[in-house]
C-alpha cells in the first residue's frame, strides 16, 4: 500500500512509518549531537551544522505534526507554547498593529499588554467572533497580524476561522490561530484559510503532562514564516531533542486520546447542563452554546475536550468544590490523560475575564461515569448539599 493513500491517522500512529536504516527499529531514535562534521571541502552535505537550529529528531516530529494540520510549508518547534507564539509577534515590525482576540490564554495576553509594546507593536483587544468587530477594528495597511484562539480559553467562544482569514486578508494582514483547545483532529486552521496555526504543544498534542513544548505551523513558505524562522534560530527557541521524542509519542496517539476525551467531555457536558448546583456549562458541543453552529461546521469529529461551568453559590462554592474532588486533579494544564480542575480567575488575578465562579475541566481518559460522580460529590459538598 503507498504511504501517499495513508489517512492521517495511519501516518501519525506510525511516526510517518519511517524506519531507523542502520538498526531497522520502528521506534525513531533519539540524535542529542549539537555538532556535526564539516566535508573536506568545509561544506554540510549532511543538512546538519549545529544544534541550535536544527536537529534530524526535531525534524521527524515537526514532520508528524506538519501532516496533521496539512501545514505545506511545515513547522517549528519551540521551547515552550510562549515561545512559539511570541515569535509570531516578533517577527513583526515596530508600528504594525495587531488585533487579538479578547479572550485568549492569560500569560499571552499579559505579555502582549507588557512587553509587546516594547517592541513597537500597537495591540488591540477585541470579541473576535463578533465579526462586526473584528472588522471596525481593522487599519487597512497597519494591521499586519490578526490572532484568534479558538475555541477562547476558558469561556470557549467559538471564531469563524474562514471569515476571520477574509477579513485580516481584506485589510493586508494575517490570520494566526491558537488552535491548542482543539487539535488538528478536531480543526485545522490553515484549511481553513488561516496563515499560521500556533500549539502548546505541552497540552494535547503530547498528551501525558510531561513535555513543555509549543509548535507553528505554516500555510505558505513566504518572507513572514521565513522572518518567524529566524527568530528561532537566533533567540535559541528550538526544542529539546528529547522532549521532541516525547512529543513524537505524545501525537502517535493523539487520534484514540482525543476521541475518548471528546467523547467524554460531550458527556459531561450534557449531564452537568442539568445539574440543580451549575448554572451554566460553557462547552461549544451543546445547541444552546452560541458559537455551536459555527464549532459544528469548522470542527470535525468532535467539540474538544475543554469545558467550563459556572457554580451555584459563587466563588466561594466554585473554590470550594474544586478543593474537593479526588478523580480530578486541581493543577494548571490541560490536555493530559488525566482530568484536571481549575479555579481560573483566582490563577489569573485581576483583570481576568473568568466569571468568578468558573471552574474549568480539562477532561482526560478516565471512565466518564467516575468523573462525573467525582464532580456531583464535590459540587454537593461545596454547596453544603452532600
Amino acid at each position: 500500500m503507498d504511504s501517499r493513500n495513508w489517512t492521517r491517522r495511519s501516518l501519525a500512529a506510525q511516526a510517518m512509518g519511517k524506519i531507523d536504516a542502520q538498526t531497522r527499529a520502528v521506534v525513531p531514535p533519539i540524535h542529542v549531537a549539537t555538532t556535526y562534521i564539516r566535508d573536506e571541502d568545509n561544506g554540510y552535505s549532511s543538512g546538519f551544522v549545529y544544534g541550535r537550529p536544527d536537529n534530524e529528531t526535531i525534524r521527524e516530529a515537526e514532520s508528524v505534526l506538519a501532516m496533521l494540520e496539512e501545514a505545506e510549508a511545515g513547522a517549528f518547534l519551540f521551547g515552550s507554547g510562549m515561545a512559539a507564539a511570541t515569535a509570531v509577534f516578533q517577527a513583526l515590525s515596530p508600528g504594525d498593529h495587531v488585533v487579538a482576540s479578547k479572550v485568549m490564554y492569560w500569560a499571552l495576553r499579559a505579555w502582549l499588554l507588557t512587553e509587546a509594546t516594547r517592541w513597537g507593536l500597537s495591540i488591540e483587544f477585541v470579541e473576535t467572533d463578533d465579526l462586526v468587530a473584528l472588522r471596525d477594528a481593522m487599519k487597512p495597511g497597519v494591521t499586519r497580524l490578526v490572532w484568534v484562539e479558538t475555541p477562547s480559553n476558558p469561556l470557549w467562544t467559538i471564531t469563524d476561522i474562514a471569515a476571520a482569514a477574509e477579513i485580516a486578508h481584506a485589510a493586508g494582514a494575517k490570520l494566526a490561530v491558537d488552535s491548542t483547545c482543539a487539535s488538528p483532529v478536531h480543526t485545522r486552521p490553515l484549511t481553513l484559510g488561516a496563515d499560521i496555526v500556533m500549539h502548546a504543544a505541552t497540552k494535547v498534542l503530547n498528551g501525558h503532562s510531561d513535555v513543555v513544548a509549543g509548535a507553528l505551523c505554516a500555510r505558505e513558505d513566504d518572507a513572514f514564516w521565513n522572518r518567524i524562522k529566524t527568530v528561532r534560530r537566533s533567540q535559541g527557541g528550538i526544542l529539546g531533542p528529547f522532549e521532541a521524542y516525547l512529543l513524537m509519542r505524545g501525537m502517535r496517539t493523539l487520534h484514540v486520546r482525543q476521541e475518548r476525551q471528546s467523547a467524554s467531555a460531550m458527556a459531561l457536558a450534557e449531564r452537568l447542563s442539568s445539574h440543580p448546583l451549575v448554572t451554566r456549562v460553557l462547552y461549544p458541543g451543546l445547541p444552546q452554546h452560541p458559537g455551536h453552529d459555527i464549532a459544528a461546521r469548522q470542527m470535525e469529529g468532535g467539540f474538544g475536550y475543554m469545558l467550563s461551568i459556572q457554580v451555584a453559590g459563587g466563588e466561594a462554592a466554585a473554590v470550594r468544590t474544586a478543593a474537593g474532588v479526588q478523580l480530578y486533579k486541581r493543577a494548571t494544564s490541560l490536555g493530559g490523560v488525566e482530568s484536571l480542575i481549575e479555579h481560573r480567575a483566582s490563577i489569573e488575578g485581576a483583570g481576568s475575564p473568568c466569571p468568578p465562579d468558573l471552574l474549568r475541566l480539562s477532561t482526560g481518559i478516565e471512565d466518564v461515569d467516575d468523573l462525573h460522580a467525582d464532580l456531583d460529590r464535590a459540587l454537593r459538598a461545596g454547596h453544603g448539599a452532600g
